[in-house]
């Protein structure tokens, strides 16, 4: 299994680690390239738009033809990508990689939950996967920046490059994954799992978790050295809390489904209060205590629901059960994609961002409105505690 959940967590730190690499070094791309910092934007941009859209394909592909295999063939495209990135700073170029980019990266996560799941991998073990992958968005925004002193504005490339080549020789050493047969659909099952209307509640939780989540971190940091009265430093490490924590809060979310299933479904409503108010204490912003609380509380929502959210998802769809995940994550990214220019617009508006960071604040009770039923949330599956 230590193999086994080794090639999965390759498959999400090359995700992470290309949803922020371009964004690490934007000042310095936008000089190199002779571009705006908005036309560099447009690189994370175009990798988001494929990387969604590659999501309910990219889970059929891992239904039919393997977890493993279809994160090998993710892992290669990503890696070739990359290459293609570096062959010059034109802007024409970085987008269509960066696009090309985006379906290796939606592949590949989809990819690495249904590899855990098809090798017997736990809840807590899903968790893990999850957490690598947002620890590869927070490492990339450390690393790049020193790997930019070396190789200049090729940097975010070469290290995507490495990252994933490293990941095929993990994933090719790990096992196969058992081959299965899909269970015949039941009367329930018998659309697609786009039409699936049982899926959108699971969807909805998890847009919120991640989605609300990154869209916030996005302009955290704007918001606390504007209103909080931080220096970009410090409003940089307090932000850096809204992801950060969901390294430890994923794979604490699938602890709790394995280990108190009963307590799952409170937990997971539990923390979509807390990003609500972790949100509205961001708005506030100050004194500095306030806005840390905020971030962290952000910060655990960001992390609990992932596996409820995943592994519910597989079990209302045995029959694809790595598409309707695919779904699921794709509404997710679909919020980054509307939220994250949103919660910019709102910084023009009176408030200065403050009347935005509220209006999220209630996404995230909505969410907690149509929150799903535990059997919905994998909770059937998931072993009772042990005891003795």
């Amino acid at each position: 299994m230590t193999r086994a959940l080794l090639g999965a967590c390759a498959l999400g730190l090359a995700t992470g680690w290309n949803i922020s690499n371009t964004g690490a070094i934007a000042t310095q791309l936008s000089h190199s390239y002779g571009i705006g910092l908005a036309t560099v934007g447009l690189f994370t941009t175009a990798l988001f738009t494929t990387h969604l859209l590659a999501q309910i394909p990219g889970g059929r592909a891992s239904d039919r033809f393997g977890a493993r295999r279809s994160g090998l063939l993710a892992l290669a495209v990503t890696a070739a990508c990359a290459g293609l990135s570096m062959v010059a700073p034109v802007a024409w170029l970085a987008i269509t990689s960066r696009a090309l980019t985006g379906i290796g990266t939606g592949v590949s996560f989809v990819a690495g939950s249904a590899y855990v799941r098809a090798v017997g991998g736990s809840p807590a073990a899903q968790g893990v996967f999850g957490g690598v992958g947002l620890a590869g968005g927070g490492s990339a925004l450390a690393i790049v920046p020193q790997v930019a002193r070396l190789v200049g504005w090729r940097a975010p490339y070469a290290t995507a490059a490495a990252i994933a080549l490293a990941g095929l020789l993990v994933l090719a050493a790990a096992p196969a994954d058992a081959r299965r047969e899909r269970p015949a659909r039941e009367a329930g099952l018998r659309a697609g799992v786009l039409f699936d209307r049982g899926l959108y509640r699971v969807a909805t939780l998890y847009a919120a978790s991640l989605g609300l989540s990154v869209t916030v971190g996005n302009w955290v940091v704007t918001l606390l050295n504007r209103h909080g009265g931080l220096g970009k430093g410090a409003a940089g490490a307090v932000g850096s809390l809204t992801l950060a924590l969901g390294v430890v809060t994923r794979p604490l979310g699938g602890w709790i489904l394995r280990e108190h299933p009963r307590r799952a479904r409170f937990a997971v409503g539990a923390s979509l209060a807390g990003g609500a108010a972790g949100t509205a204490l961001l708005a506030v912003a100050q004194p500095p205590e306030v806005a840390a609380l905020g971030a962290a509380l952000v910060g655990v929502a960001a992390g609990i629901p992932f596996s409820p959210a995943f592994t519910g998802a597989a079990l209302l769809r045995p029959d694809a059960p790595a598409s309707a995940v695919g779904l699921v994550n794709g509404a997710a990214a679909a919020v980054i994609l509307a939220g994250t220019p949103l919660l910019g617009l709102s910084f023009g508006l009176p408030g200065d961002g403050r009347g935005g960071f509220l209006a999220a604040a209630v996404l995230w009770l909505v969410a907690l409105l149509v929150l799903p039923p535990a059997r919905e949330l994998g909770v059937s599956e998931a072993p009772r505690s042990r005891s003795g």
